[in-house]
């Protein structure tokens, strides 16, 4: 296992002195990160998902055991029938979610393990999975990522509940919606053509949305309200009007007007809020709890990054929608914002906080695909940043300034993939694919993208977690595109 990414000296010579081991790649310009698999340990908590059909007509998720190494239908989540162990289902599948070494039931109406082993259900259920897969495209398909492509989209599909309830992992703690993740889901599920299936995830968005365009850290799936205590978090409001840029982009030309009226109760209450948050003399926003999950010292580039990414985005959705007034508003608040973000965290080199110190993983959020340049400086933070994060795995953590646990995060490592990918420089782009290749690598038996992997290479906690399948998604669509003749994006629309 490895992680590859291209050396340049500066890389070579911090990764020296932070302990790692540089052997050239044969036949690249990259070298591999090796250490010593020393670091915490975290069990993986589930080696994937599966679907199928439940008694309702609706669908049925569930999860699988750790190191259940499934055996999928061609071309979708279904289990083959004929490849489960039939003694292990006597007992059922668990209703309760209890059992770590059990098949369980996350979501849909309840069924019976007979249903399971019944091939005509599991082969019909594959086949509508297959036509939906048809029916859009599948990233990577050509190229050395193809099953990786497949993998992260199905997963996702499974991951998202038939009332567009985007679940972030399979796992108890982690059976919610976020608004962050959920946006880059559907992002995904747009940039493959799969317009509908996105439209599904923003309606849920719009119904849980609160009354004054903002959103809570995550939501219950049944939409009637939040898990917990964690309040609101600013980033989702950026991050949900930078998806419904998306959506509208990915729409077919003839049906953009009125997906754009679909939306508008959605987009106006979170660019209002988003307005709200900028409209001081400083336009910097008040300090949020972002995607690190927890109290905010001071304004983070992670809230800063993506309010940005949603008031360009929000500009552009005006401009189809025909508002030009709200156009204009979104387009000077975010001008004021990004002078802002700039002087403020560019002249210290981007880092997490406002205040100063180390960087973390939000610099990309300050370049493409989120905003339409990169901010002056950002590419150089960007990439210097990769040394100050790497771990011995080969991944990267969620900052330079997070505990020194040996444990790579993907959700970190894929953004940085989708970064490398929607670059115009072809190293960067070398870089993506390296990226994805360690992604790869440190798949489940299952196929699936775990949360983290440990220092010695293993899949650890829940798996799949859909914020990483999406970001493959989106960085292997980039990638195609920059191959496509004309390096015009590849969709279905």
């Amino acid at each position: 296992m490895r992680g590859v990414i291209r050396a340049t000296p500066t890389w070579r010579l911090a990764a020296a002195r932070a302990g790692f081991l540089l052997v050239p790649a044969l036949g690249l310009t990259a070298a591999t990160a090796v250490a010593a698999p020393t670091g915490e340990h975290i069990d993986l908590y589930q080696d994937g998902v599966a679907v199928t059909t439940a008694p309702d007509g609706g669908t049925a998720l569930l999860r699988l055991a750790p190191g259940a190494g499934a055996t999928y239908l061609d071309g979708s989540r279904v289990l083959d029938p004929a490849a489960l162990d039939r003694a292990a289902l006597a007992e059922g599948v668990d209703p309760a979610d209890g059992e770590a070494d059990r098949l369980a039931q996350v979501a849909g109406e309840p069924i019976a393990a007979a249903g399971l082993l019944d091939p005509d259900r599991a082969h019909d259920a594959a086949a509508a999975s297959r036509a939906w897969l048809a029916s859009g495209v599948v990233p990577g398909a050509d190229g050395p990522f193809a099953a990786l492509g497949e993998a992260a989209l199905l997963d996702l599909r499974a991951l998202t509940l038939d009332d567009g309830a985007a679940l972030a992992a399979p796992s108890p703690r982690w059976r919610y919606v976020w608004p962050r993740d959920a946006s880059f889901t559907a992002a995904a599920f747009a940039r493959t053509g799969h317009v509908a299936d996105a439209r599904d995830v923003l309606g849920f968005l719009a119904r849980v949305q609160e009354d004054d365009g903002s959103f809570h850290a995550r939501y219950l799936p049944d939409g009637s309200g939040v898990p917990d205590d964690r309040g609101l978090q600013s980033d989702g409001v950026g991050w949900v009007l930078w998806a419904a840029d998306v959506v509208l982009e990915e729409t077919p030309a003839a049906d953009r007007r009125e997906v754009a009226a679909e939306l508008r109760p959605l987009v106006d209450a979170a660019t209002d809020h988003a307005l709200s948050l900028v409209d001081g003399e400083d336009p910097l926003p008040p300090a949020s709890s972002d995607y690190w999950e927890v109290e905010p010292t001071s304004l983070t580039l992670g809230t800063a990054g993506p309010l940005l990414a949603g008031l360009e985005a929000a500009a552009d959705v005006y401009a189809v929608a025909g508002e030009p007034d709200r156009a204009t508003e979104a387009t000077l608040a975010a001008a004021r914002l990004r002078m802002a973000v700039e002087r403020s965290f560019g002249s210290q080199g981007f880092p997490r906080h406002v205040t100063g110190g180390a960087r973390d993983a939000s610099t990309a959020f300050v370049l493409p695909p989120f905003q339409p340049e990169p901010l002056a400086g950002a590419d150089a933070a960007w990439r210097e940043s990769v040394t100050e994060m790497l771990r011995p795995a080969g991944g990267l953590a969620p900052g330079a300034g997070w505990r020194d646990d040996g444990i790579s995060w993907t959700p970190q490592t894929t953004l940085y993939a989708l970064a490398a990918a929607s670059s115009s420089d072809p190293d960067d782009r070398a870089d993506a694919r390296e990226w994805l290749r360690w992604v790869d690598d440190h798949r489940t038996a299952s196929g699936a993208i775990p949360e983290k992997v440990l220092a010695d290479g293993s899949p650890a906690a829940v798996a799949p977690l859909s914020w990483s399948s999406a970001l493959v998604v989106l960085a292997l669509v980039e990638l195609d595109g920059a191959d496509a003749p004309g390096g015009d994006p590849v969709t279905a629309g």
